[in-house]
């Protein structure tokens, strides 16, 4: 048992009622983090409060806050599980409170609860220039691995491949069960049908479906709501991909390429884990291009298994 730090309440499950606070915290510690770095010139903005639901729906029990004595939230930590697979983000603590072990401990709380949930995964992703953070989570048990890219492409006009969009599928709900079934083939143990279901619940996006052969060979879940508070559209992000090959992973893109168009969006991204060499490379070789890293963690004994095809999933909102 860690030892608590005086006058700290917690875990407890937040709700759409804390989303203003939540968003403070990380807006604050994430523009703390960017000034210790040597960008003080970064402003992390708030996050559409949409997304923020998003982020906690799909944690459910897995979101955890901790308030002090007044009731205020000083620090949270979103543990996610999909299926098997399970990871952390975003997590922060106010700064004002940091330093005195609150960070180890809301980790610590993390681990536990994805643990006692059946994953058999573990892991988070943090900026791979913070050495400090990179310190932090190796002494708690995590191993750095390999990173993920967020790669972005400009859609291009008739680019479209024949796809269809799981809100507009014909199958209906069977559609969801075909995604269901192509992820356990290519990643056994791993779920996105709640990620995909409160997609389109929540008006953010939707999964763009990629038939060959009369046959689901990829999908790809996105976003195209803002993601900051306040900013217009801008990226029609990709959080989930998963085909059976390199080929039918970039004939879903081209679909949503199509979507992109029709959202109004200037750009698409995709959030490329580097461990899937053949993938990766066959998207810089179509012009895709390096935006953004992140070092991909897992804690030891806990990595992922490889994918008998392509599967990027993001661990961030």
């Amino acid at each position: 048992m860690w030892r608590r730090e005086p006058m700290v309440h917690g875990p407890e499950h937040p709700t759409v009622t804390d989303i203003e606070p939540l968003n403070r915290i990380f807006a604050a510690a994430f523009s703390d983090r960017y000034r210790r770095d040597g960008m003080p010139g970064v402003r992390v903005p708030h996050l559409n409060p949409d997304i923020w639901r998003f982020a906690l729906e799909t944690a459910g029990r897995g979101a955890m806050v901790w308030r002090d004595r007044a009731g205020e939230i000083i620090a949270f930590n979103l543990a996610h599980l999909s299926g098997e697979e399970g990871w952390m983000g975003p997590l922060a603590v106010r700064p004002d409170r940091q330093g005195a072990g609150l960070g180890t401990r809301i980790v610590q709380a993390g681990i536990e609860w994805l643990q006692a949930n059946a994953a058999r995964v573990v892991g988070l992703e943090t900026m791979p220039r913070t050495v400090e953070n990179i310190g932090f989570y190796s002494r708690l048990g995590f191993l750095p691995g390999h990173l993920t890219v967020t790669v972005a492409h400009a859609p291009e006009s008739g680019s479209g491949t024949v796809c269809t969009r799981l809100s507009r599928d014909p199958a209906g709900p069977s559609a969801l069960a075909e995604c269901t079934a192509l992820l356990d083939e290519v990643r056994p143990g791993v779920s996105f049908d709640r990620e995909c279901r409160l997609t389109e619940a929540l008006s953010l996006g939707d999964t763009t479906l990629y038939r060959r052969d009369g046959r689901l060979a990829a999908f790809a879940l996105w976003h195209a709501a803002p993601l900051a508070q306040g900013r217009p559209r801008e990226d029609l992000r990709v959080l989930k991909l998963v085909a059976e090959d390199v080929g039918a992973m970039q004939k879903v893109l081209a679909g949503v390429a199509s979507a992109a168009e029709e959202e109004g969006t200037e750009r698409v991204t995709v959030r490329c884990q580097t461990d899937q060499g053949a993938a990766y490379g066959a998207l810089i070789a179509a012009g895709w291009q390096a935006h953004w890293t992140d070092l991909r963690m897992a804690l030891a004994g806990w990595e992922e298994p490889a994918a008998a095809g392509v599967c990027f999933s993001n661990w961030e909102i």
